[in-house]
């Protein structure tokens, strides 16, 4: 199943494996896990600069809730984002609106939020789901 978390222990294997020498598809044919996953998995733990130490250390639920905590930033933006498509709907109706400015509007409310593309992409998903 695509984008399912793998196991917690397989994660801590990943990068004690990787900070050991072993090759990303070496890890990845051992363990029995994509290549792509493997990279995901080493990305995030050098992105927050963690040592192999420090992941050995960890409990597994720590582990788990550093994986959840990234998911719920991303999903907060989108449904701040969200809050605004009915009103997005309302206002691109209107003659000289388009959606580089409705996206200014919302940029200048949210800083931290979708750049451009992003929220473009997200608006265009909107539009294709029906309205119930």
């Amino acid at each position: 199943m695509a984008n399912k978390q793998i196991d917690m222990r397989k994660t801590k294997l990943i990068y004690k494996l990787y900070t050991s020498g072993t090759s990303k598809r070496g890890i990845s044919q051992q363990l029995g896990i994509s290549r792509v996953t493997v990279r995901k998995y080493i990305e995030f733990f050098k992105r927050y600069r963690f040592t192999a130490y420090e992941v050995e250390k960890m409990t597994l639920e720590e582990l788990h809730n550093l994986f959840k905590d990234g998911q719920k930033r991303k999903s907060q933006r989108l449904l701040t984002l969200r809050q605004y498509f009915p009103y997005f709907d309302k206002e691109i109706r209107k003659t000289g609106v388009t959606r580089q400015l409705l996206w200014e509007e919302y940029y200048a409310k949210h800083p931290d939020g979708f750049k451009l593309s992003q929220f473009k992409y997200w608006y265009a998903e909107c539009a294709r789901r029906p309205r119930r």
